[in-house]
């Protein structure tokens, strides 16, 4: 079992699997030949961007306030789709179909192939299975249910985005994984072979049958173990098929680069951005609703077009802000831009060209949601009840 030197003891102590392995030889070579690695480390579009959150006493009180702490919790059981092995035989009648299962994982099928994005089917987003962030709902179906998969995309290595129990299961399969720099070799550690990686730098590109699959710039970090090395990339990803075109954000915070990777890229049939798990203390690596909206439509050239499907909430308790704050405010922020939105429960498929799910599933499980740019005469009178008008922010 590989280990890690004690600072102080200069004992080799084990090593968890899940903290998964360093780059080194021809990998680490190509890591430090990447242009967008510089000082050790590798760098941000559009500058530094702060990692870890500043207002330490605020974002403590935050966490320990009771009625903050469960404003962060569904109030009762989430609604999940029981997806069902008949909902994905049948291919998608438009040629474009997306599964969210939770947080940031889904199944995209795309002109007869199915790319499955930042998958984790595990119970914690966690080194360990006993502590760390747990599921808030079951996931929606098995595994195995979700039947072949082409290629399984990584956004970055982080813990709710690359888990160790999913990536082992799927290492069984035959199934190709395109993944950031770096990122291979955590997966080559846990018994994926080289053969079926693709490893990308971002503008870099492979083909997957008939897709083409493009690594592209994102605002965000790494890390899995103790000492956070920066060794291994995070991106956002554009899957281009014959005839459709979908972006996933992972993890990352606004930047302008968004109009230069639609510019490039777009416009998308559908993209999938991550507008959960954001707050004041780290404001450079997740973003809010208001600005996942505003990414959308630099993505798609400045307006409106295309479906966003809100990822990166409802499934983890990852940050202060109320469970269902994104959903409710994304919902407002799309409205007033006028860009169509889909909010599927965990697990339901849709087609974005055909009917899209847009019942607000959230709220008969959730405490009261702020809308603090609300006037009370402007205020939908499904929200009257929940107290939609009043500032809850504490």
């Amino acid at each position: 079992m590989a280990g890690f030197r004690s600072p102080s003891s200069g004992l080799r102590a084990p090593r968890p699997e899940a903290f998964g392995a360093d780059p080194s030889g021809e990998r680490m070579a190509r890591i430090r030949r990447s242009p967008h690695f510089a000082n050790g480390v590798f760098q941000n579009p559009g500058g530094a961007a702060r990692t870890r959150p500043s207002g330490s006493t605020g974002l403590a009180k935050s966490y320990l306030d009771r009625e903050a702490r469960a404003r962060r919790a569904p109030a009762g059981t989430i609604p999940v789709h029981p997806t069902t092995v008949a909902d994905l035989a049948r291919p998608p009648a438009t040629g474009l179909r997306l599964t969210w299962a939770g947080h940031s994982s889904v199944l995209a099928e795309i002109d007869g192939q199915r790319v499955l994005f930042d998958p984790v089917w595990g119970e914690r987003c966690s080194p360990f299975s006993f502590a760390g962030p747990k599921r808030l709902h079951p996931v929606p179906l098995p595994l195995a249910a979700l039947g072949p998969v082409d290629v399984v995309v990584i956004s970055h290595d982080h813990y709710d985005h690359l888990d160790l129990p999913t990536i082992k299961a799927l290492a069984r399969t035959d199934t190709l994984f395109a993944v950031p720099l770096g990122v291979g070799a955590h997966l080559e550690h846990w018994g994926v072979p080289a053969d079926r990686l693709r490893e990308l730098d971002w503008h870099e590109e492979t083909k997957v049958g008939g897709l083409t699959l493009t690594a592209t710039p994102a605002r965000h970090f790494c890390g899995r173990a103790l000492r956070n090395t920066q060794h291994t990339l995070w991106a956002s990803w554009v899957v281009a098929g014959p005839e459709h075109r979908v972006y996933h954000s992972g993890d990352t915070g606004y930047f302008d680069g968004f109009q230069d990777i639609g510019a490039a890229h777009g416009p998308f049939d559908a993209t999938m951005i991550q507008v959960g798990a954001y707050a004041e203390f780290w404001p450079d690596i997740h973003m809010t609703p208001e600005e996942g909206v505003r990414t959308h439509l630099d993505l798609q050239g400045g307006d409106p077009g295309g479906v966003l499907l809100p990822i990166h909430w409802g499934t983890f308790n990852l940050a202060p802000h109320p469970w269902a704050e994104p959903g409710e405010w994304m919902k407002d922020a799309a409205q007033e831009a006028g860009q169509a939105v889909a909010f599927p429960r965990p697990g339901e498929p849709f087609e974005p060209a055909g009917a899209l799910p847009t019942e607000p599933w959230w709220r008969p499980v959730s405490r009261p949601i702020a809308h603090p740019w609300r006037r009370p005469r402007q205020a939908e009178v499904a929200d009257e009840p929940r107290s939609g008008d009043l500032d809850l922010a504490g």
